[in-house]
Parts: C-alpha cells; structure tokens; sequence
C-alpha cells in the first residue's frame, strides 16, 4: 500500500511540474510558482519517506 502512495504522490508532483509550465506559459506567473512549490514539496515528502529507518 505504502508504494501506491508513494507512486501517487510522484505522479501528481510530475503532473504539478507540467501544469506549472503549461500556466507559466500563458502569463499566470503567480500560480505557476505556487504550482511548482507545491510540486518540490511532494518531492521532498517522497525523499524523506524513501529514507531508511535504523
């Protein structure tokens, strides 16, 4: 279950990063960041679940 997850929330940032770009590109800029933000902090949840536990 927890690699579902784990590959649920690695889709969503990716999808997050290409919608970012998608609303850069039409002139959202503000969104765009909040969007890419959003993205780097799903990346950082998935490297810190990934980490091994002694």
């Amino acid at each position: 279950m927890g690699d579902l997850l784990l590959s649920i929330v690695m889709l969503s940032g990716i999808a997050l990063l290409g919608g970012a770009v998608f609303v850069f590109r039409s002139g959202d800029r503000r969104r765009a960041l909040l969007m890419l933000v959003a993205a780097l902090v799903m990346f950082a949840n998935v490297a810190i679940w990934l980490v091994p536990v002694k």
